[in-house]
């Protein structure tokens, strides 16, 4: 009975740590986007769809979730403009991209908590955009499955990044 007692409090004295180193690597806000920013994500990420042929919405919001910028190319679904703002709010305020709580509800379990969190998209497509290891904005892009949508983004954090 000790000895349960004992791995019990080890487990959970292990668990406890890793939540705190976990909590340290979360990258904090720095300075809001700005507009040639934000235009320059953009950018990329609507060449990247336009080489794919896949007509996509794309949102780029500051770290409060508010919009920036945001284009729609011709013949997109009328749906993804609130879900690329949706995706873009999400991976702004809760600090990782949308795709983590895809993961998570996929898991099943402890992973369906998502389900109660208030605004938080769980379609791949959405990504914090960290310059300098600060947040500084966020882009959510929607219009293609999960996976393409999620391709695009990283695009448009490419482009800016060059």
């Amino acid at each position: 009975m000790l000895a349960k007692r004992f791995t019990s409090l080890l487990a959970g004295t292990a668990l406890w740590c890793m939540l705190g180193a976990a909590q340290a690597q979360v990258p904090q806000y720095g300075l809001n986007i700005n507009s040639e920013q934000a235009h320059k994500a953009l950018a990329a990420a609507i060449a990247d769809a336009r080489k794919q042929n896949l007509p996509m919405a794309v949102a780029i919001v500051d770290t409060a979730g508010q919009l920036v910028a945001f284009d729609r190319m011709d013949n997109t679904q009328t749906a993804s403009i609130a879900v690329s703002q949706d995706k873009a709010v999400s991976a702004a305020m809760y600090r990782r991209p949308t795709k983590a709580f895809q993961d998570a509800l996929a898991g099943g379990g402890a992973g369906l908590r998502v389900l109660t969190l208030r605004g938080a998209n769980a379609v791949e497509g959405g990504l914090p955009i960290v310059v300098d290891g600060k947040i500084i904005g966020a882009i959510g892009v929607s219009g293609g499955s999960a996976e393409q949508d999620g391709v695009v983004a990283k695009a448009g954090l490419d482009g800016l990044a060059k």
